[in-house]
This record gives C-alpha cells, sequence and structure tokens, in this order.
C-alpha cells in the first residue's frame, strides 16, 4: 500500500485555536507571534480511503503560519517551513506529499519542495481545476442556463488554475473575460488563447467592471483577503470560489439571496473514511488538490504531480479519468460551509429570474 501526506496550514488567525485552545482569545498579531517559531505538526492520521482497486493511508501535517503571515514574511523562511513539513511527511514513511493552500503558491509553486525531499510531491491543483469545471457545468445546467449563452469570467486568470479553468471554458462559453493584476502576464494569455482557438478574449485588471455583466464567475485568485463584494454581481450570476482564503466577501451571503456562490474543487472521497480532524466539511468530504494526493496514491503514481505555474489539459483529465476509476465524485454544492439545497436553488432562481 502507498501512503500519503497532505500539508495543510492555517488559513485565518482563529482557525489556530481549534488545534491550540489555550490561543482562545488572543489576538491575531499574539496568535502570529507565537505560532511562528513553531515546528510543523502532525496534526492527525486518515484512514479508510478504499476504492474498489486500492486503499491508502496518510497524515495531515500543518506548517503553523497563517495565509497572511504566509505571503508577507521572507519568501526564504516560508519555503524552509514547507520544505521542513515535507521532509516530516518523508520521515513518516510516505510516498507522497500534497500542498494544500498558500504551501502550494509560495515560491514556484512546489518544484523546489519537490527537490529538497526524496519523496514525490503535488500541489493537487490538476483535480481542482477538473472539479472545479465540473462544478461549473453542474451549476449552470441546475440554473436553467446554457454556458454558450453566458459570459464568463475567471479572475486569477494568470495563474496555474486560472489559466487552465479559461482553457476548458472557453470554447463553450459565450465570451472569455480574463481577470489579473499583471496586465503584461494577461495580455500574454489572452494573445495565446485567441491564436489557439480563434475567439475573442477580453482581459481587465478592474474586478467590479469584469462582473457587472458576468453570468459565470471562477474565482482563483491568491489574495489574502476577499476581492469579491456583494454589489459587484449581477442578478442571477453562478460563482465558482476556488481561492482559499476565499475570493468571495462573507457579506456575498448576507446581502445577495439572487446569485449562487459555490465552492469549487470539493469531492467526495471513497471508503470508510476518517480524517480524524475537522477541517469544516461533512465526512468523507475533501477539497480535490486533497484528493489529487489521495489518487496518486491509490493508483501507485509516485510521482511529482501538478508542479510549477503551468499545469496541462493532459494531466488534468487524467486525474480525472483517475478520480471516476477509483470512486471520487463531486461532491454536493456547499457554499460557506453550508450546503446549497434544492431548496436554496429554487429560491436564487425565483429572485434572479423575477422582474
Amino acid at each position: 500500500m502507498k501512503r500519503f501526506a497532505f500539508i495543510i496550514h492555517p488559513i485565518e488567525y482563529t482557525d489556530v485555536s481549534r488545534k491550540f485552545k489555550f490561543l482562545r482569545g488572543v489576538s491575531e498579531q499574539g496568535v502570529e507571534r507565537i505560532i511562528k517559531f513553531l515546528p510543523p505538526i502532525k496534526i492527525s492520521k486518515i484512514t479508510g480511503v478504499k476504492s474498489e482497486f486500492s486503499e491508502t493511508e496518510g497524515y495531515f501535517i500543518a506548517v503553523p503560519l497563517t495565509t497572511n503571515q504566509m505571503l508577507s514574511l521572507p519568501e526564504d523562511f516560508v519555503m524552509k517551513k514547507i520544505i521542513k513539513a515535507a521532509k516530516m511527511a518523508e520521515n513518516l514513511g510516505v510516498d507522497i506529499v500534497g500542498l494544500g493552500a498558500m504551501t502550494s503558491v509560495v515560491g514556484d509553486a512546489g518544484i523546489t519542495i519537490a527537490k529538497n525531499v526524496n519523496i514525490a510531491v503535488t500541489s493537487g491543483n490538476s483535480l481542482t481545476v477538473a472539479t472545479a469545471v465540473e462544478a461549473v457545468k453542474k451549476a449552470v445546467d441546475i440554473m436553467d442556463k446554457y454556458l454558450d449563452e453566458c459570459n464568463v469570467v475567471v479572475v486569477g486568470a494568470t495563474g496555474s488554475i486560472g489559466k487552465v479553468c479559461a482553457e476548458l471554458l472557453i470554447e463553450d462559453a459565450k465570451n472569455m473575460v480574463l481577470v489579473a493584476r499583471n496586465m503584461e502576464r494577461l495580455k500574454e494569455f489572452k494573445d495565446k488563447l485567441e491564436n489557439k482557438y480563434k475567439r475573442q478574449v477580453y482581459i481587465t485588471s478592474d474586478i467590479k467592471e469584469a462582473l457587472k455583466d458576468a453570468d459565470v464567475v471562477v474565482t482563483v485568485s491568491s489574495s489574502k483577503d476577499a476581492i469579491i463584494e456583494a454589489e459587484y454581481l449581477k442578478k442571477g450570476a453562478i460563482v465558482c470560489d476556488v481561492a482559499r482564503p476565499r475570493d468571495v466577501s462573507k457579506d456575498v451571503a448576507k446581502k445577495r439571496q439572487d446569485v449562487l456562490i459555490i465552492e469549487g474543487g470539493v469531492v467526495e472521497v471513497p471508503g470508510d473514511v476518517n480524517f480524524n480532524f475537522n477541517f469544516g466539511f461533512p465526512p468523507k468530504m475533501a477539497y480535490a488538490c486533497m484528493a489529487e494526493t489521495m489518487l496518486l496514491a491509490l493508483e501507485g503514481r509516485i510521482e511529482n504531480y501538478s508542479l510549477g505555474r503551468d499545469l496541462s489539459i493532459e494531466k488534468v483529465k487524467e486525474i480525472d479519468a483517475i478520480a471516476k476509476k477509483h470512486g471520487f465524485k463531486l461532491a454536493g454544492f456547499r457554499s460557506f460551509e453550508k450546503p446549497v439545497t434544492k431548496e436554496d436553488i429554487e429560491r436564487i432562481k425565483k429572485l434572479a429570474y423575477c422582474f
């Protein structure tokens, strides 16, 4: 049996108190001062991941740095912390380690980490793309829309996930709008897409402007703060938020009952799975990046996968096929830690389509 580990970190400083209850009530600055000097921590053992063909087990390992610290501390300092966590995984005897949340964003997206350990490494981004695109298409259908009549916006379009999401959706969309901060990189990607697919692509760095006519939004920025506010979205918009931390403000859930916000990249894992750690999901559900790491172990594909800033469509399709083989499937829609019910969908449609 091949085994895996998955590296996580606290998204917000309040997440730290879920593991260290004595830090409840401590300020953000106080928490960050304390955890900055902590070594990687083995959080839990994951058991019961079993498909028709094989089984695996693994561990959650935490890098005790918040998202804010990941982005604000010196890159070398953060990279050393992540490498130490990967070496802990290696010492636990696993065959492959996955990089979660910002640990797959810092530096060169996993390449340096892979060079510093003797086990395989993946960011899990290929399956994240596959499940996000599947979720978008399912949401479009449920909302009684047609993708070829939709204006599709990809926020964070120059990142590894954003690029491939755009490529997988461009041929089906009515219009494609790409949003990113770096206009030079954005223009390069626009030119590539237009040359390859013979479709006009629109680009902007103005999120508010891009979203005013958006029917479908895939958002996957690496921002530490929410960048999509309630007033940015049109009635009936579908937003698939793949980013962690979230790109969509929590205010959207309160103020906009006429839009559908779903979490991208959530899958149901086969077997009698026990994560032995609460990361906010119901039993058996995991982020796609976690699932990709499990899948590579189940399949015996002990190799570096989904590393660097340029994912390949071929790998996205390959890992999607492996997921289906082993019985991993898109989980039901979730929005801000809650399931999206049929009643929710009907309410959104009623509010969105009444004039």
